[in-house]
């Protein structure tokens, strides 16, 4: 039995310092240390997958933003509607106090896929280059007309140049797929995952339910006396060893990826004699199909999630969430992301045919 009664707040309170009065009682808690250097890392590691796929820093850079913004509404509004529905529909405003906690991991997901969904729309009709286009070429219709000019009385669009940059949609329309991103945008998930479990055990929340075993542990800072299953740690270290999978696989890919167009382009006529099994995983493989390794992150973490949540507390009243079975509302969101994970796999594996290039 380990006893734990670490303080939750690791900076403060930072006492107010000349103007900053405003500054006076700001409290910095190891969950949002935690919390940020999962998204630093996410975003050090993502961007160097990014990179090495060959693909524009600028699309990234955009990219992060919805991702944030998306990450952090979902976790919000999965508490909301999914655990405190009773409780913030009393008093909305509370809805808008992120500072004082409520995080979904289910949320979260789902507003990370949202917001890629939002990404892509945004990017496949050309993002802010596409809006540059259209105020540019709109503003030299408006100066032809203006002038009186002949060419811009004749023609809409004005000279050559703006056609071609207002044309630039289309283009961007043709070449854009969904799921060209996607699966360096999973690849990290599950370590941010890790560390925000990480913060949730340093804060003494999300507990697990009483137990006798030699690691339980007693949350001093609750004022319990009984020991319970560390299930922040479980789940953390669950997202780990998904993360740890998901990138080994990811690598290795890439690395067979390198050594198939070293084959076409007969650089190396050693290895050009030999299979494709040869060399590991073929192309006809599912290992290969866009989007396995976000339903690989997606089916392992939610599965062991749905196991975890066995020794966990429930979290919307005590004794019970109110659901079939007494499942647990962790559990209930868990099904369908996995049902989803296992039909893709399920489907790939039956239609097996890749020959079409990436």
């Amino acid at each position: 039995m380990i006893i734990w009664d670490a303080n939750p707040v690791a900076i403060g309170p930072v006492a107010a310092l000349g103007g900053l009065g405003w500054l006076g009682g700001l409290e910095v808690r190891w969950y949002s240390l935690f919390f940020a250097l999962g998204v630093v890392l996410y975003y050090l590691i993502t961007q160097w997958l990014w990179k090495r796929n060959g693909w524009k820093v600028s699309d990234f850079e955009s990219l992060v933003v919805f991702l944030f913004v998306g990450l952090v509404v979902g976790a919000r509004l999965g508490e909301v509607f999914f655990y405190q529905w009773d409780y913030y529909s009393s008093v909305p405003v509370e809805i808008f106090k992120v500072w004082k906690g409520g995080l979904s991991s289910h949320g979260a997901t789902i507003g990370l896929v949202a917001a890629y969904a939002g990404f892509w729309g945004w990017r496949k009709t050309g993002g802010w280059k596409r809006i540059s286009a259209r105020i540019s070429g709109w503003k030299k219709v408006c100066t032809c007309r203006l002038l009186g000019s002949r060419n811009g009385l004749n023609k809409p669009f004005g000279d050559q140049e703006s056609r071609q940059e207002v044309s630039l949609y289309g283009q961007t329309l043709r070449g854009f797929s969904f799921m060209k991103y996607i699966d360096v945008v999973a690849v990290c998930m599950p370590l941010v995952a890790g560390f925000v479990r990480l913060g949730n055990f340093f804060n003494s929340e999300i507990v697990g339910r009483s137990s006798s075993a030699p690691w339980a542990v007693v949350f001093a800072q609750n004022g319990e006396s009984f020991a319970r299953h560390p299930v922040q740690l479980y789940e953390g270290f669950l997202a780990w060893v998904v993360f740890a999978v998901v990138m080994v696989l990811y690598l290795k890919k890439r690395h067979n990826d390198g050594r198939e167009r070293e084959l076409k382009a007969g650089r190396d006529e050693k290895i050009g004699s030999e299979k494709a099994d040869d060399r590991g995983v073929g192309r006809g493989s599912i290992f290969h199909k866009p989007g396995f390794f976000l339903f690989l992150f997606v089916g392992l973490y939610f599965a062991g999630r749905f196991f975890i949540e066995f020794f966990k507390e429930y979290q919307i009243q005590v004794g019970s969430d109110g659901l079939p079975f007494g499942l647990t509302m962790g559990q209930a969101l868990s099904i369908l992301p996995v049902v989803v994970a296992v039909g893709w796999a399920g489907w790939n594996l039956k239609n097996r045919d890749y020959s079409k290039k990436r």
